[in-house]
């Protein structure tokens, strides 16, 4: 299972926020660039970077901060937000970025995720699906469609996506623990593989997920737990590793 340091970009910053909300912004570093490199030297394999500025305004905000962490790294790292047109997928990839996440696009536009799975290949473009209460939300988690999560996931594994960063919404920023009922019936219904996002506070939780790899968890997301000194990254690594 692999261990996902988590980058959230606004206005050039490192930052956190509390269930997506704007408003509710922690400012942990003026440099993502030397925040990735801090996590890649203490042994980070991938790093999550979310534009959060892209997110809300429906376009990539941060490139020059996304560039920087190509240039700072040298392990690869997955970006998502704002992502909704195959130019802008296009000039995600050619700043660094090793694969792109589709969230709001996928759920108001299926053929355009397919169009960009088959151009680019499963590899780059991997499936977001952020839940409130089971159903997938969009526009940077402000709108809750009446699509259900869980149809979702099997409606994109069907048009060739592979892989999922899934986050339950009611738990992101909160350190409460993730919800491994709803982490464990995505993998199961969907078939995708699943990283999961959201509230990830303890190495417990971390053993947990773990326990769930044969049913298609591949990965963990660590958010405001590491910032804030809740979980210890080696450790981290270390227990995905055994």
């Amino acid at each position: 299972m692999i261990i996902y340091p988590a980058i959230d970009l606004k206005d050039g910053q490192c930052v956190r926020l509390i269930q997506g909300r704007a408003e509710d912004k922690t400012v942990y570093s003026d440099s993502p660039a030397r925040t990735a490199a801090a996590f890649a030297k203490m042994g980070a394999g991938y790093l999550h970077v979310v534009d959060l500025d892209g997110a809300f305004s429906g376009s990539p905000r941060n490139d020059a901060a996304i560039a920087a962490i190509a240039e700072a790294v040298k392990i690869p790292f997955q970006v998502g937000g704002g992502l909704r047109s195959t130019e802008d997928v296009k000039r995600i990839l050619k700043l660094g970025a090793a694969r792109v996440i589709i969230g709001t696009k996928a759920v108001k536009n299926p053929d355009f995720l397919k169009e960009l799975l088959d151009q680019f290949g499963a590899e780059k473009i991997v499936l977001g699906i952020d839940a409130r209460n089971g159903m997938a939300a969009v526009e940077g988690w402000v709108e809750t469609s009446a699509v259900s999560a869980v149809q979702l996931g099997i409606d994109m594994k069907k048009i060739g996506a592979e892989l999922c960063v899934y986050t339950d919404i009611s738990r992101d920023g909160l350190l409460s623990g993730p919800n491994f009922g709803a982490i464990k019936e995505m993998a199961e219904k969907t078939g995708l593989k699943i990283i999961a996002s959201g509230g990830v506070s303890s190495l417990e939780n971390i053993t947990d997920l773990k326990a769930l790899e044969p049913c298609g968890v591949a990965g963990a997301i660590i958010g405001k737990a590491l910032y804030d000194g809740k979980i210890d990254l080696a450790a981290a690594l270390a227990a995905a590793e055994n």
